[in-house]
């Protein structure tokens, strides 16, 4: 395939070559090093930076074992993005906890991902079947991982942190600097998400659409708490597992919420299973149809179906702030259907929320 490999050539950023084969093992100390170094099935990328207004794209063999073996930095402009894109089929990609730096602080305004600055989004599209493991980001410009993987992939010990956006800088007035910070924004099926630390300045993960999805055993501090939607037309969501995770000082614990203008749209068998969350700042649980900001139970649509939302087989608890709202669900006319068995949702602290056009729910008041 590779002739300069059959004869026993070396290859910038290639070593390790088997004659005739793609089972070398390519080197990336630059960008420059990529194009040689993803002919091969074991790729090795050190410590560098990638120029700023550049995208670290790896267009990988199907079967590609990543290893990444020092800190990842990227340079600093105003641009699209994204920063990092990976893709390929049945690829091994082992992060070992090494740093991918977005440079945050240079773009944070105060204005999250849709004002102010461009800021490049995501950080890291995914694109991958597989196994994703250990990935540590921190200082995200703005949304962190975009995920559309094109088979079953799971993501095991990620770690997110983008907490120094909390504060307030120069650009930002007593306001946060960092906003639009998601960690996981979902639009792929069979996927599991496990056993991550993500510290955003917004959604901790949001599914727009997808199926067989599980998210399990995580840990989210901060931000908007674990989202599907925005639902908006024609958007497909069903059978996710949301379980064993800590939301703690989230503005929202758990949350559904459907764009009110959207149209053939569904959200349908959603299990909530052995959750806790503390410290919630707004909603516990917020199920809402007339997602249109700032408004949470506005005039709700009826564009998009809501079925078979549960908290069963492992108690889920949730405490709320004094000021907080335990349980809000605002269903249009007709559009809440199916089984909604509460019977294992616990809720304790701030106040009763408003239940509006749902009487679906059983085994649970307020």
């Amino acid at each position: 395939m590779f002739p300069l490999l059959a004869l026993g050539f070396l290859v910038a950023g290639v070593a390790a070559v088997t004659a005739g084969s793609s089972s070398c093992i390519g080197t990336i100390s630059s960008l420059d090093d990529v194009s040689n170094a993803v002919q091969c099935t074991t790729v090795n990328i050190n410590a560098f930076t990638v120029p700023a207004g550049k995208t670290f794209e790896l267009q990988l063999l199907d079967g590609t074992t990543v290893n990444v073996l020092g800190e990842i930095q990227f340079g600093n402009m105003s641009w699209a993005g994204p920063l990092f894109n990976v893709q390929g089929n049945d690829i091994t990609f082992n992060g070992n906890n090494q740093r991918w730096d977005g440079g945050g602080p240079f773009y944070w305004d105060g204005q999250g991902a849709n004002a102010g600055m461009t800021k490049p989004r995501p950080m890291m599209h995914i694109a991958i079947s597989g196994t994703l493991n250990d990935v540590y980001v921190v200082n995200s410009p703005a949304h962190v991982f975009s995920v559309q993987n094109p088979g079953p992939l799971t993501i095991s010990g990620v770690t997110v942190d983008d907490s120094q956006g909390n504060y307030p800088n120069s650009r930002s007035g007593n306001s946060a600097a960092a906003h639009n910070t998601d960690g996981f924004d979902v639009g792929s099926s069979n996927l599991i998400i496990q056993n991550r630390f993500v510290h955003p300045l917004d959604d901790c993960l949001a599914i727009g659409m997808g199926t067989n999805i599980t998210f399990a055993n995580n840990y989210c501090e901060g931000g908007h708490g674990i989202s599907i939607g925005s639902i908006s037309s024609n958007a497909v969501v069903s059978d996710i597992e949301i379980s064993g995770n800590h939301v703690v000082s989230s503005a929202y614990s758990f949350r559904i919420k459907t764009d009110a203008s959207a149209t053939n749209g569904v959200v349908k068998n959603v299990k909530y299973t052995a959750n806790t969350a503390t410290n919630c700042t707004y909603y516990g649980v917020l199920i809402t149809q007339a997602r249109s900001y700032p408004s949470n139970m506005g005039t709700p649509g009826n564009g998009v179906t809501i079925s078979d939302i549960s908290f069963t087989s492992g108690t889920t608890s949730l405490k709320a702030n004094s000021g907080a709202y335990r349980v809000a669900v605002n269903c249009g006319s007709g559009s809440c259907t199916g089984n909604w068995d509460w019977s294992g949702l616990e809720t304790s602290g701030g106040k009763p929320g408003s239940i509006i056009n749902n009487n679906v729910i059983t085994g649970f008041t307020q």
